[in-house]
């Protein structure tokens, strides 16, 4: 749980070394579809997702809401989102950690991006009505319906989601390194596109899209109960991941030596100009 790079005795270089994350990639990705072929027995159970749909009291929250908010907070004790690739959806009931810090070495740089509205609206209304079971009746109801299964199981494959999307910004931060005039030209033009063509791999994403296929066909169940769509899944994971990359490199040369404004700012101060390398 507190994280998914192994980076306390490792060192940063291993932590963007490309062939160890292609590995966290791939557990990524197995724990995403495991996780989904467990939620996918279920309807859909809509009401769950719905502020009010369940009555949950003293909270004005969708019961889905309600239980990743809760679980979060517990989780923050245990540290979890200390850990430098998880991300929350409720970062205001965040509390301090019963446990000692851990002292992870800085692999990225500081940013502020986190895009796990988008995800949570993307996996409710798009990757969940396409796998789940479709039935011709309508729901029953809290007592007669497995609201509390589909949400224990949709807060786990949430927060995988999460985490192999913003594992966009070690792609990123691997390939600014690798090629860092290249980039550092891209950055300064704000040339979103030139960015989109730098990061994109085609015969990578379709590999990926191949591991999904393999990976739903193999481990998935019953096709008659569910249909888990690889592509599906892929035309929503691949360009949100993309987007991560490149709002994480928009931001990659923010008070480093490339920064101008921060020259600048050193310039208007008396005494020799030192640059803030941005690379640790």
């Amino acid at each position: 749980m507190d994280t998914t790079i192994d980076l306390p005795e490792g060192s940063a270089a291993k932590a963007l070394d490309l062939s160890n994350i292609r590995f966290q990639l791939i557990r990524l990705e197995d724990t995403i579809t495991f996780h989904l072929i467990e939620r996918v027995q279920f309807p859909l159970n809509a009401t769950i997702y719905k502020a009010g749909g369940v009555r949950v009291p003293y909270s004005t929250l969708s019961l889905f809401d309600w239980f990743l908010r809760e679980q979060e907070h517990l989780h923050s004790l245990i540290r979890r989102y200390q850990s430098p690739d998880e991300y929350p959806f409720f970062p205001d009931v965040l509390q301090k950690p019963i446990l000692q810090p851990i002292n992870y070495p800085r692999v990225l740089h500081p940013n502020e991006i986190n895009i796990n509205d988008k995800i949570k609206d993307l996996y409710i209304h798009t990757i969940l009505p396409a796998a789940c079971a479709h039935s011709e009746r309508e729901e029953r109801g809290e007592k007669k319906e497995n609201f509390g299964s589909s949400v224990t199981c949709d807060v786990p494959t949430l927060q995988a989601l999460s985490r192999r999307i913003h594992f966009g910004k070690y792609v990123a931060e691997a390939k600014f390194r690798s090629e860092t005039e290249r980039f550092v030209k891209l950055i300064k033009a704000k040339d979103v596109k030139g960015l989109d063509d730098a990061i994109t791999d085609t015969k990578v994403e379709n590999k990926v899209l191949d591991r999904l296929a393999l990976k739903a066909k193999t481990y998935g169940t019953d096709p008659d109960i569910a249909q888990i769509d690889p592509g599906k899944i892929n035309d929503i994971v691949i360009p949100l991941t993309k987007e991560v990359e490149i709002a994480y490199l928009l931001q990659r040369l923010d008070g480093t030596e490339w920064d101008e404004k921060e020259a600048e700012r050193v310039d208007d101060k008396s005494g020799p100009y030192v640059a803030h390398v941005g690379v640790p």
